[in-house]
């Protein structure tokens, strides 16, 4: 797959994944990149980040980017046509306390991408704003879980955890008002079934 000014994040990332897998450097996508992903675009990011999970060389990451067309730029990696950054975090991979992290494998087109499961894309985004109060983070957690199946009970426990519960509230009541707000729209579109009155 070849990279141009119109790629998308989700191409983006494959092609990043492939390059990686053919490098044999395992590694997971994070942060915004998935946010991205999990909430179909609502929230648009422009850096992929991937968390290594395999001893890897600044020589390793040099060859597999550059095969795909990236080059180097002091601690990131640009291309000269596609708008994307990717960066190599340093691990380990965590949300807030946790780091009993479990990537999941998604799908773009044949490639599969090791990547945050959409509950812990959500908890991501969550920790923005339980740690430094980002709403628009909240607003996102919010788009990726009305948009996906995300696990309420195990973010319900986490946000315990991280001594956040009374924002675990307002993120319920945030995602309550937006299905609420979706009901109501999709109710007002759908076309009348009873029957006419004779007059």
């Amino acid at each position: 797959m070849k990279l141009t000014a119109q790629s998308s994040l989700a191409e983006a990332a494959g092609c990043v994944a492939g390059a990686l897998r053919r490098g044999r450097i395992r590694a997971v996508l994070t942060g915004g990149a998935c946010a991205t992903l999990y909430s179909d675009g609502k929230y648009q990011s422009f850096d992929l980040d991937f968390i290594l999970q395999s001893a890897t060389t600044t020589r390793d990451l040099d060859d597999a980017m550059g095969a795909i067309g990236f080059r180097r730029v002091g601690s990131h990696y640009e291309h000269p046509r596609a708008r994307f950054l990717v960066e190599f975090p340093a691990g380990p991979l965590g949300i807030g306390a946790d780091l009993a992290i479990r990537p999941v494998t998604y799908r773009i087109g044949r490639v599969s991408v090791r990547a945050l499961s959409a509950t812990d894309s959500c908890r991501d985004r969550l920790a923005a704003f339980y740690h430094w109060n980002d709403r628009q983070s909240l607003e996102t957690a919010v788009e990726i879980a009305r948009r996906r199946k995300v696990n309420i009970a195990a973010i319900r426990k986490w946000s315990a955890r991280e001594d956040a519960t009374d924002k675990f509230q307002t993120f319920l009541e945030s995602l309550d008002r937006v299905r609420g707000r979706r009901r109501a729209t999709e109710k007002s579109r759908s076309p009348s079934r009873g029957r006419p009155r004779a007059r």
